[in-house]
């Protein structure tokens, strides 16, 4: 029944304006992810001016670096249970609030030459980026759900592509001669106001809680709630399937962390290369990767996701391999290329495979990204003290290990029926 003097509300115009709000709503996604890439590159590309500016040796860096890594993996099995309490948009918020606060933190302890406040700041960071950072995943998987397609790996490339401009305006400033505790201001002024005004575009609550189905015209509005079953936070961590997936995110998660952290240092060591030389292979890496993330959807769609995540394994598995074992820089760019594209799109399809069934999305989703991150906190020394044993590039090799079994479990990111 309409009101005299408008026009009818039709299935059809439900269905319309539907779309538009999950369209809103993958727009603002995608924003939040790529502005995460941006702090999280931006600080990263000033931590030589930390280190300077405290005096310190680069093991005490990396042990107040180590302090932010513990608050995120303390605080990641949490995101589930709280965002499905407050909802998506406030613990996006409240992710993007305490990553503030830290940055005040932060630089209050460089001004005042504090080691223990920039490390407090560090911990808080860590927990607001492990809000914000599952808290967008699971708003990532909800708009993918809706649409009816695969859009989540696009999502990681916004992160990508922000990471890469945060990097790049790090190190200008960084030229420039900026202050970090201005740097820092400015990025606090601008997430405030990002998160102001972009999350309020997220799905309405109605659409997180209830069964995932793609619009159509026949559609409508977005469907009612659903009954959440109850224990899911907790029975997450016993849920087969959500802890395979996650073994397999481990996986992807330490072969992208490496060539993260090591692509660039393995060169130069092992084949006596400039810096330039191997920040031109990292470079190859990150660009193979945003790229593959970008048009992987439709590869996705097109051959399913366990043949997507089988195929980029065995990408990651060879571009590893000839990384490692090649003499030649050339050849070593090439297993950098191939490397970059299976890294790209296991993270994405683990974090949309968690999220099969919303009912239990926030806390499967908040499983998979715990087991994940675990490679991220363990990776890198684990990695650099091999290295130090036998030479960085053969200790990569090691990573073909994870690799190979996420190969062999890919099949369990295959959707239930």
């Amino acid at each position: 029944m309409s009101v005299q003097g408008e026009p009818p509300v039709t299935a059809a115009s439900e269905a319309v304006e539907s779309r538009a709000v999950v369209r809103r709503a993958a727009i603002a996604t995608f924003i939040i992810f790529a502005t995460n890439g941006f702090i999280f590159a931006s600080w990263a590309a000033r931590i030589p001016a930390v280190t300077q500016t405290l005096d310190l040796s680069t093991g005490e860096m990396g042990l107040i670096l180590l302090v932010g890594a513990i608050g995120s993996l303390c605080a990641m099995p949490l995101v589930g249970p709280i965002s499905n309490r407050i909802g998506i948009v406030r613990t996006v918020r409240l992710g993007g609030l305490l990553a503030v606060i830290a940055g005040g933190a932060i630089a209050a302890g460089l001004v005042a030459h504090s080691v223990v406040l920039v490390a407090a700041g560090l911990a808080i960071f860590g927990v607001g980026i492990a809000l914000w950072d599952v808290g967008q995943n699971i708003e990532g998987a909800d708009v993918e759900h809706r649409l009816g397609r695969t859009i989540m790996p696009q999502f990681h490339a916004g992160f990508s592509g922000g990471a890469f401009v945060g990097a790049l305006v790090g190190a200008g400033l960084s030229a420039a001669g900026v202050p970090l505790p201005v740097h820092l201001a400015a990025i606090m002024v601008a997430v405030l106001l990002i998160m102001a005004l972009v999350p309020r575009h997220f799905l309405p609550l109605t659409a997180h809680e209830a069964p995932a189905v793609p619009v159509t015209a026949d559609d409508g509005a977005l469907p009612a709630p659903a009954a959440k079953e109850p224990g899911g936070a907790l029975a997450a961590w016993t849920h087969r399937r959500t802890l395979l997936i996650g073994v397999v995110v481990l996986g992807a998660t330490l072969t992208e962390g490496a060539g993260n952290d090591w692509i660039s240092k393995g060169v130069v060591d092992g084949l006596g290369t400039s810096e330039a030389a191997g920040a031109a292979l990292f470079a190859v890496f990150v660009g193979a990767m945003t790229i593959a993330r970008w048009f992987g959807g439709r590869i996705i769609d097109r051959l399913g996701r366990v043949v997507a995540l089988r195929l980029s394994m065995v990408s990651a598995l060879v571009g590893l391999a000839v990384y490692s074992l090649s003499g030649d820089y050339w050849i070593s760019g090439l297993g950098a290329l191939l490397w970059g594209l299976g890294a790209a799109l296991a993270f994405p399809m683990g974090m949309s495979a968690a999220s099969d069934d919303p009912r239990h999305a926030a806390s499967r989703v908040s499983v998979v990204a715990t087991i994940g991150y675990i490679a991220f906190l363990a990776g890198p020394p684990f990695l650099g003290f091999l290295g130090d044993q036998v030479g960085l590039r053969p200790a990569l090799l090691t990573i073909l290990v994870p690799i190979a079994v996420a190969l062999v479990l890919a099949g369990a990111t295959r959707k239930p029926e």
